[in-house]
């Protein structure tokens, strides 16, 4: 079918940082955006043609932005699954990813073992419902992450158990459905923004390494600090991973690498991801506007890496709940070739995700030479860490 501007209007389920940013994609593209979200005024609405204020799984509001929408899509998984598949056949609109591949998502037992079955590597795990149980999973593993099941995110769910006379207070502290999955002596963790089209076109951007601190992503380094083979099955995997799930758009697809050189999936994201926001500067076409793309049905953009990048997130620094005021800004705009992205949230509290730095390295010989990554690393870090939300 032939494009034609002014686009259409994508509808989508959430509208926090990642709806903010797919908007700033898709203004650009002739697309108007209308978000589903709780929050008035959230951090997606300065960007989006309208809000519809209610809960994610409203149906009736669910169905308002179905009327409404061209296409559907959601940036968060608490979307109902069941309530959009619905208000999409009643419009007749598309909904991508498709909501069978979010619900399967939403349980992290139902995701591992939908992976496991279709042969791909991934950690030990098993479902736990008891103290008892629990216990003796640790004893035979010798440690392990205890999951929450549903939700959770940004290390909240999540609950290493190393003795087992630490089950039931673990077990207290996710407070329902959980998964207890083995430790990992990793070499790294890596992640690889997969993307799936019309017609079953499927591509990968380039494998990114993602550091960790309590459970919450500080840093991503594109191109990975990893071997070539690493790279390669990393790539591989990710490919193996979009042949089980089912819809367009993008996914953000974690995997750690083992001490051995082995690639184990972690967890899926079917959405845009912390991982990808590299793309926006490093990228030719940015996952934001490659997932637009792909849910509208429309050619995809080539994800070639233009010039390394690392993104630093801006985490909240402050001891409770605040108004949210960034200081020294200026340090990043007085910065070459580094770049601030604020996702507009009104209060910031501990360590929550309030926007992200870039730097890329455009001077580099060729667009995947890693050689100064440690360097431009370090300074991804010192911009961040000039920012604050204290008051000196």
């Amino acid at each position: 079918m032939p494009i034609t501007l002014p686009g259409p209007t994508l509808g989508v389920v959430g509208g926090g940082q990642l709806g903010r940013m797919l908007g700033e994609a898709a203004a650009p593209l002739g697309v108007d955006l209308v978000v589903l979200d709780p929050t008035p005024d959230c951090p997606a609405a300065p960007v989006a043609t309208d809000q519809i204020v209610a809960d994610f799984d409203d149906a009736d509001a669910i169905d308002e932005l179905a009327a409404r929408a061209d296409a559907l899509t959601f940036e968060i998984e608490l979307a109902d699954p069941d309530r959009m598949a619905a208000a999409a056949a009643a419009h007749d609109v598309a909904v991508h990813p498709d909501p069978a591949t979010l619900e399967t998502i939403q349980d992290k037992l139902v995701q591992k073992e939908a992976l496991a079955d279709a042969g791909i590597s991934v950690p030990e795990f098993v479902a736990v419902a008891t103290a008892e149980g629990l216990e003796r999973v640790v004893e035979e593993f010798g440690g392990v992450m205890l999951k929450a099941r549903e939700g959770g995110y940004d290390g909240r769910g999540n609950v290493p158990v190393e003795s087992p006379d630490e089950a039931a207070a673990a077990l207290d502290e996710i407070g329902g459905a959980a998964m207890a999955e083995e430790f990992l002596d990793f070499e790294r963790e890596v992640a690889v923004m997969g993307l799936k089209g019309a017609d079953g076109e499927t591509r990968t951007y380039p494998v990114t390494e993602t550091v960790h601190r309590e459970e919450i992503l500080r840093e991503s380094v594109s191109p990975a600090r990893a071997d070539d083979a690493v790279v390669a099955e990393a790539e591989s995997v990710a490919r193996d991973v979009l042949d089980v799930l089912d819809g367009r758009g993008v996914y953000g697809i974690e995997l750690f690498e083992t001490r051995e050189g082995d690639v184990l999936v972690n967890e899926i994201a079917p959405r845009p991801h912390n991982s990808g926001h590299w793309t926006i500067e490093g990228a030719r076409t940015s996952q934001f506007e490659n997932h637009v793309r792909a849910v509208l049905g429309w050619p995809l953009g080539p994800t070639d890496l233009v010039a390394p990048a690392v993104t630093a997130n801006v985490l909240g620094d402050v001891d409770e709940t605040e108004p949210a005021t960034l200081r020294n800004v200026e340090s990043i705009f007085s910065a070459p070739d580094a770049d601030l992205h604020w996702y507009g949230k009104e209060d910031v509290y501990p360590l929550r995700k309030m926007g992200h730095v870039t730097v890329t390295d455009p001077h580099a010989d060729a667009p995947d030479d890693g050689a100064d990554r440690d360097a431009l690393l370090s300074r991804a870090r010192a911009l961040r860490d000039r920012l604050t939300f204290r008051d000196a």
